[in-house]
């Protein structure tokens, strides 16, 4: 009797990947907070509900949703339960705010007074459209701005949004709201924006940024660029900020 060996193909071929059973469930309720089941400052169920629902422990419940609390992606209120993290909460609201003040701190320095320069719809360029997953020539929203701390402009940005996304921001709105930009985004257009990749590099002011933050030319500024990501890792906005640092510096906490 002939005895069949397996092929050079079938003993390539890739075992499917473990993942764990709160794993799975992490990604069950990613999928729900993705499709708004529950939004931004809302509640989740409790774990014994979430229990329940997946047919799974309540240990299994708890431990995925201590990752996704770890991801600043939902809050534990003690005595209260477990919230939809939302970019209103002083807690959240300026984990994507690096630029410190060199004296005092965010609270005594008080929010950032913005002016926008321009709003406008227009076509996507290949670069922005790469990094905001579109096609090239879809449309999208630009946005400069600066803000300003304590009357000083410190910080010149140029933001591009997806088109279908942001239909309908206008330069009031965004000037208007008196909030983190971020909150405003997920209350008016139901986007938020849970992770963000940076790229930082140190560049001299050309005239044009120079007379807008008031600086010499050539003066030292730092320069930001930003992906912020939605749920599932669908990007949402490409940000590019220079920062003045003679009163300000970049900080970020490692661990």
């Amino acid at each position: 009797m002939a005895t069949t060996l397996p092929s050079p193909a079938d003993a390539e071929a890739p075992t499917p990947a473990f993942s764990p059973l709160y794993q799975q469930i992490k990604g069950l309720i990613l999928q729900s907070l993705q499709a708004g089941e529950w939004r931004p400052g809302e509640a989740i169920p409790s774990e014994m509900e979430l229990a329940a629902r997946f047919r799974v422990s309540q240990g299994t419940v708890r431990k995925a949703i201590d990752e996704l609390a770890a991801d600043n992606l939902v809050v534990r209120r003690q005595g209260k339960g477990t919230f939809v993290a939302t970019h209103a909460e002083r807690q959240v609201q300026y984990r994507f705010l690096k630029l410190m003040p060199d004296t005092g701190d965010q609270a005594t320095e008080g929010p950032a007074e913005r002016r926008v320069l321009d709003c406008r719809r227009m076509r996507s360029t290949a670069e922005v459209a790469r990094a905001l997953a579109l096609r090239s020539g879809d449309a999208v929203v630009q946005v400069r701005r600066t803000l300003a701390f304590g009357g000083t402009p410190t910080i010149l940005e140029e933001l591009w949004l997806p088109g279908n996304a942001f239909k309908g921001i206008t330069a009031e709105q965004m000037a208007g709201y008196h909030g983190p930009t971020y909150a405003m985004f997920e209350l008016e257009f139901g986007v938020r924006m849970v992770r963000a990749e940076e790229k930082i590099r140190a560049v001299a002011a050309d005239a044009a940024a120079a007379g807008l933050l008031q600086v010499p030319a050539g003066s030292p500024l730092l320069s930001v660029e930003r992906v912020a990501f939605t749920y599932n890792d669908v990007p949402m906005e490409l940000r590019r900020g220079l920062y003045r640092t003679d009163t300000h510096h970049y900080r970020n906490d490692l661990s």
